[in-house]
C-alpha cells in the first residue's frame, strides 16, 4: 500500500520488438494519478472506470444517428433517458448495403449516448501498490454490484503502458466497463480529434456516440494537441481476426466525447448489450487496453499503430495469379453475356439496386481498355455505345419506367450526363475530331447539373477550370483553377473541418466527401508543379487513410472457410431470392482473406459492407508515394489490390470470410446465382481501369519515374477515379514508347511477376514488377502472332532499367530474373515494327466544319463520332419521350430506319464529307411531325 504523499517511480524494462531501447517509466502520485515519462508522450491518467449497468437487456441495435446531411448508423440502446429521433428514410436509401431493420427499426425509448445506456457507477482507486518493480495494482471501493481491480504494467510485446481491469459481478445483469481516465479537454483547445468513422479533423460528435469495434480502422480514438497525439487502444489480442468483425461480435467500442461534452479518448468493454456483456453473479469480465502517445497528428498515430501494433509492415503477393491474368479475365468477362451489358439500352443493367434501370460510369473506361488491349470489339461494342449514352442521357442512371424513384433515375434524353473533365479528356484523346465536346464542356462549366443520385454539381469550379485549361491551353482557366485551388487549401486543408457542411464535398456519404479533394489537388500539382498542391494532396490522402482498415492483426496461420461447402449467403441477396453458392471448404492463409487496405463503402452502408474491392485510391496513393516517398501510402495501395481475385470479384467482403470471389469463374453465372456479394455491373470496366492505373503507377513508383506514361483524368463519380492511358507515348528508361497490352502477349511462368508493355518502331518493351520479396527467376512465353517474331531465330533482349537479368528470345521464350519487390525493364528487338490495330484511334484527322447540329426546337440532336479508321458514324437522338411520340423515322443520307422503342435514337455508319439527317415522328395524337433537315460536313 502506498503512504500518503509518497510517489512511486516504476522503471519498466524494455521488452518487445517495437519498444524503444531506453527504459520506459511512469510514476503514480498519492491521488493515484499516473504521470508518464520517457517517450510515452502521454498526459496524466487516472485509472478511473465508468461502469454501466442494466438489470435488463438494453437491446443494442444500430439506428440512424439523425446527423443533418450525413447518413450514418450508430449503436443505440433502450434507455430511461431516450434522445433518439425518427429519421425519415430517403429515396436513395434502398438497395445494397441498406438494412431495413436499421432504417425502419423503432427508435422509441432509445438513446445513442453511451452514458444514457444504463446506470452509471464511476469508480476511482482507493489504493495502489507496486508489485515487483514492474506492475502497479489499483484497488477500488466495494459496491453492491461488483468488485473490480486494475493492473498497470508494460505490455511485453509493444512496450506501451498496459491497463487491465478485472470485474467480478455480485449481481447478475448487463455490464460495460469504460476506460475513462484521461482528463477532458475543451474541443476548441484541441488541434485534432478522431473517432471513426466520421469524426475527423475537428468534427466533434454532438453526443457521446460509441463506435463499435467492427468500425475501427485501428481500435482507438485520438486527440491531438500541440503536435502530440494520444489515445487508449484495445490490445491487439482483444480484437480477433476471425470471425469477420461485425456489430454482433464487437467486444468493445470507443468514444471521444465524455459525459461533460469534453474531448477525451475512451474505450468501453464489453459493449452494453453486446457480446459478453451479460454477466451472472460470480461471473468475471476482463479487458486490456494500451495507453499510446506520440509526436504528430492523428494520421501519424494511425500509421504508428498500424505498423507497430497490428503488423502492417509487409506487402501482399500474387498467390492467386498476376494482375495481367486478372485484367485479361475481366476483359473477356465484360465482353461476354454475364457482364449484363444491354446492347439496346447502351448500358449496364443496374438491377441489383434499381430494377429496370441501366447505369454507366464513363465512356473513358471502355475506350482506355480498347486502346491498351488493342481490342476492336471492346471499342465498337462497349466504348462506342457508352460514348453515345453519356452524351445523350440526362443522368448516369437511366430508367424508362417513370414510376421508378430508387436512387433518383432519369428517363430524359438531355445530355451530356458526363462531367466537364470527361468532355475535356475525350476532346484531348480524340485529337479534336469532335469539336462539340469542348463546346459541351464550356456550357456545362457555366451551369449546374445533377448527374448521380441527387447531388447537385456546380459547373464553375476550380477543378473544372483545371480540366478546361488542360484541354484548351487558355490561361484564363488556369488563373481560375489556381485561385480556386488556393482558396480551397486555405479553407479545407489549412483550416480543419468542424462540421459536415463543406459545399465542395459532393455530399457526405462516400468517403471522398468526408476527406479533402486530395486527388484533384494531386492533379493540380502535376499540372503546375507547385509543391503547395502536393503538400495539400499528401495531407488529404493521409486523412483518407482513416477510412481504411488496418486492424485486426492478420494472424500467420491458415483459416478454414466455406466449412459446409457453401459460400456465405449475403443477407440482402438472400432476401431477394438469390441462391447460396457452392464453394469448396479449404484452409488458406489468413492474409488472403483480409480486408486490411480496403474501406467500407460509405458512412451509410458501413454496417454491412466490410470492405469494397473498388479501391481506386490505390493508384493515386502510389503516385503520391512516388512524389513524397511515403511508404505507408504505397503499402496501403498494395494491400488494396494485390492477391485478391482472378476476375471481377463483385463489390465487397461481407458476412464471413471466404475465398469464393477469388475464383476465376466466380462472376460467370446468371445474376440470381450470385449470392455471396452484390454485383454492380457498371463497375466492371472502371475496375479494369483501376488495375491498369495501378500497374502503370507501380512502374512509375518502382522505377523512380523512369517509366512514365501521360494520362488523362477519369472522374466518373464517387470512387471511380483513375488515369486514362494509351493515347500518348511515354518513356521506358529513356526510350519513347506507346503502351500496348493485348491479351496473351506475355506469360511469365512465375505468377509473382506483373508487367506493363509498350512498343516503338524497333522494339517491344516489357516492364516486369516482382510482387514477391524473393528474387524470381523464371521463363516468359511470348505470343509470336502478336509480337511478329519468327520461330527458329534468336532475338536479343536487354534489361535497360531496374535490377534484373534476361536472356535471348528463342522460339517464343526468354529467361528473366527480377529481384524481390523489384522492377526490371526488358527491351526486345522486333523484326518489323509492331502496328497496333487501333493505333489510328488517336491520330489527328481533318476536322469537320460541322460535327454537331440540332433542330431549332432542340428536339433532334445529331453528332459525328469518329474513332479513327475503326468507326465513322452519325449518332442521332430525340429529346422528346414516349409520352409525346409513338414512332420515329430516321433518314440518314436517304436510308430510312423506323424506331418504336424509347429512347428514340439511331446510329449509322457514314462515308464521304457530308451527311444529311432527316427525322419525322408520329405523335400520341396521331399527327406527323417533320423537322428540318440537319447537315454535318467537313
Amino acid at each position: 500500500m502506498t503512504r500518503a504523499g509518497c510517489i512511486l517511480l516504476i522503471i519498466l524494462a524494455a521488452a518487445g520488438a517495437y519498444r524503444p531501447a531506453q527504459a520506459q517509466e511512469f510514476r503514480v502520485k498519492p491521488d493515484h494519478t499516473v504521470v508518464f515519462g520517457g517517450q510515452h508522450l502521454l498526459p496524466d491518467y487516472l485509472p478511473e472506470f465508468t461502469v454501466l449497468f442494466s438489470a435488463t437487456d438494453p437491446q443494442l441495435k444500430m439506428r440512424p444517428a439523425g446527423i443533418p446531411d450525413v447518413q450514418y448508423n450508430v449503436a443505440t440502446w433502450l434507455s430511461d433517458c431516450p434522445d433518439l429521433n425518427r429519421t425519415d428514410r430517403r429515396a436513395d436509401q434502398s438497395g445494397d448495403g441498406f438494412d431495413d431493420e436499421i432504417l425502419e427499426g423503432s427508435v422509441e425509448s432509445r438513446t445513442a449516448d453511451i452514458f444514457n445506456s444504463g446506470r452509471i457507477i464511476v469508480i476511482r482507486p482507493s489504493s495502489h501498490r507496486a508489485e515487483g518493480g514492474y506492475k502497479v495494482t489499483f484497488c477500488y471501493p466495494e459496491n453492491d454490484l461488483f468488485r473490480i481491480t486494475a493492473e498497470l504494467t508494460a505490455d511485453t510485446t509493444t512496450g506501451h503502458p498496459l491497463l487491465t481491469y478485472r470485474l467480478t459481478a455480485k449481481t447478475g445483469g448487463w455490464y460495460s466497463v469504460g476506460f475513462t481516465g484521461f482528463a477532458g479537454t475543451e474541443p476548441e483547445r484541441t488541434d485534432e480529434i478522431w473517432q471513426p468513422l466520421i469524426w475527423q479533423e475537428k468534427r466533434f460528435p454532438d453526443k457521446s456516440y460509441l463506435t463499435l469495434a467492427f468500425r475501427c480502422p485501428v481500435p482507438s480514438a485520438f486527440i491531438t494537441s500541440r503536435n502530440t497525439t494520444y489515445g487508449i487502444l484495445a490490445h491487439p489480442a482483444e480484437f480477433p481476426f476471425d470471425p469477420l468483425p461485425t456489430a454482433a461480435n464487437s467486444r468493445f467500442g470507443i468514444a471521444v466525447r465524455d459525459r461533460k461534452g469534453l474531448a477525451s479518448p475512451m474505450l468501453f468493454a464489453p459493449v452494453p448489450g453486446g457480446i459478453g456483456s451479460e454477466t451472472a453473479p460470480g461471473g468475471e469480465l476482463t479487458f486490456s487496453a494500451l495507453l499510446c502517445g506520440q509526436r504528430g497528428d492523428t494520421t501519424d498515430a494511425l500509421r504508428t499503430v498500424a505498423e507497430n501494433l497490428f503488423g502492417f509492415t509487409t506487402n501482399r503477393n500474387n498467390a492467386l495469379g498476376s494482375l495481367n491474368e486478372t485484367i485479361e479475365n475481366m476483359i473477356s468477362y465484360v465482353l461476354g453475356p454475364y457482364s449484363r451489358f444491354l446492347d439496346n439500352e447502351k448500358g449496364c443493367t443496374y438491377s441489383t439496386d434499381v430494377p429496370g434501370a441501366v447505369k454507366n460510369v464513363s465512356s473513358l473506361n471502355p475506350l482506355e481498355i480498347a486502346a491498351l488491349n488493342d481490342n476492336r470489339k471492346m471499342l465498337l461494342e462497349r466504348a462506342l455505345p457508352v460514348y453515345e449514352y453519356v452524351l445523350s442521357r440526362e443522368k448516369l442512371l437511366f430508367c424508362a419506367d417513370s414510376t421508378q424513384n430508387i436512387q433518383y433515375p432519369s428517363r430524359r434524353m438531355n445530355g451530356p450526363c458526363c462531367p466537364v473533365s470527361e468532355l475535356t479528356a475525350l476532346s484531348s484523346i480524340l485529337k479534336g475530331s469532335a469539336p462539340y465536346l469542348l463546346s459541351f464542356a464550356k456550357k456545362e462549366y457555366g451551369s449546374t447539373r445533377t448527374r448521380n443520385l441527387d447531388v447537385v454539381e456546380e459547373g464553375c469550379t476550380w477543378k473544372n477550370a483545371m480540366h478546361l485549361y488542360r484541354a484548351t491551353g487558355e490561361t484564363e482557366y488556369l488563373k481560375k483553377a489556381v485561385a480556386g485551388a488556393d482558396r480551397y487549401i486555405r479553407r479545407r486543408i489549412d483550416t480543419p473541418a468542424t462540421d459536415f457542411r463543406d459545399p465542395e464535398a459532393g455530399g457526405f456519404f462516400f468517403w471522398t466527401g468526408f476527406a479533402p479533394k486530395w486527388i484533384d489537388l494531386l492533379e493540380m500539382y502535376e499540372l503546375t508543379g507547385n509543391k503547395a498542391y502536393l503538400r495539400a494532396a499528401h495531407r488529404g490522402a493521409k486523412l483518407y487513410t482513416q477510412y481504411i482498415w488496418y486492424s485486426p492483426a492478420v494472424p500467420d496461420r491458415n483459416i478454414l472457410v466455406n466449412p459446409d461447402g457453401k459460400a456465405p449467403h449475403y443477407q440482402y441477396l438472400k432476401s431477394k431470392g438469390h441462391a447460396q453458392m457452392d464453394a469448396p471448404a479449404e484452409r488458406v492463409p489468413a492474409w488472403r482473406l483480409s480486408e486490411i487496405g480496403l474501406t467500407p463503402e460509405s458512412s451509410g452502408t458501413s454496417t454491412g459492407h466490410r470492405g469494397i474491392f473498388m479501391a481506386n485510391y490505390a493508384a493515386w496513393m502510389l503516385r503520391l508515394a512516388h512524389y513524397t516517398g511515403d511508404e505507408f501510402l504505397a503499402r496501403t495501395a498494395d494491400h488494396a489490390v494485390i492477391g485478391r481475385y482472378r476476375n471481377f470479384p463483385g463489390y465487397h467482403i461481407n458476412t464471413a470470410r471466404t475465398t469464393v470471389y477469388e475464383k476465376a469463374d466466380y462472376p460467370l453465372r446468371e445474376h440470381m446465382e450470385l449470392g455471396a456479394n452484390s454485383f454492380h455491373y457498371n463497375h466492371i470496366m472502371p475496375h479494369i481501369s483501376l488495375l491498369y492505373d495501378f500497374l502503370v503507377t507501380q512502374a512509375l513508383y518502382r522505377s523512380d519515374g523512369q517509366v512514365n506514361f501521360p494520362g488523362e483524368f477519369i472522374e466518373g463519380y464517387a470512387y471511380l477515379q483513375s488515369k486514362f492511358y494509351g493515347h500518348l507515348p511515354g518513356t521506358v528508361y529513356g526510350h519513347e514508347a506507346r503502351l500496348w497490352m493485348p491479351t496473351g502477349l506475355a506469360a511469365p511462368a512465375d505468377r509473382q511477376l506483373n508487367y506493363i508493355s509498350a512498343v516503338d518502331d524497333d522494339a517491344l518493351y516489357i516492364v516486369f514488377m516482382n510482387q514477391s520479396p524473393e528474387t524470381v527467376e523464371t521463363e516468359v512465353a511470348l505470343d509470336y502472332a502478336l509480337s511478329r517474331h519468327s520461330k527458329g531465330r534468336h532475338y536479343r533482349t536487354q534489361v535497360i532499367g531496374g535490377r534484373g537479368v534476361s536472356g535471348p528470345l528463342v522460339d517464343g521464350r526468354f529467361p528473366i530474373r527480377v529481384t524481390g519487390n523489384g522492377i526490371a525493364a526488358v527491351r526486345i528487338e522486333t523484326p518489323t515494327p509492331i502496328r497496333p490495330q487501333l493505333a489510328a484511334l488517336f491520330t489527328a484527322g481533318k476536322q469537320w466544319q460541322t460535327s454537331y447540329a440540332a433542330t431549332q426546337d432542340d428536339a433532334v440532336r445529331c453528332m459525328r463520332i469518329s474513332f479513327g479508321r475503326a468507326a465513322n458514324n452519325v449518332f442521332v437522338y430525340l429529346t422528346k419521350d414516349d409520352t409525346q411520340l409513338q414512332k420515329v423515322w430516321f433518314t440518314i443520307d436517304g436510308r430510312q430506319t423506323e424506331d418504336t422503342h424509347y429512347p428514340f435514337e439511331h446510329t449509322a455508319a457514314i462515308d464521304g464529307e457530308r451527311t444529311e439527317i432527316a427525322v419525322k415522328a408520329l405523335t400520341r395524337q396521331g399527327e406527323i411531325i417533320e423537322w428540318e433537315t440537319l447537315e454535318l460536313k467537313k
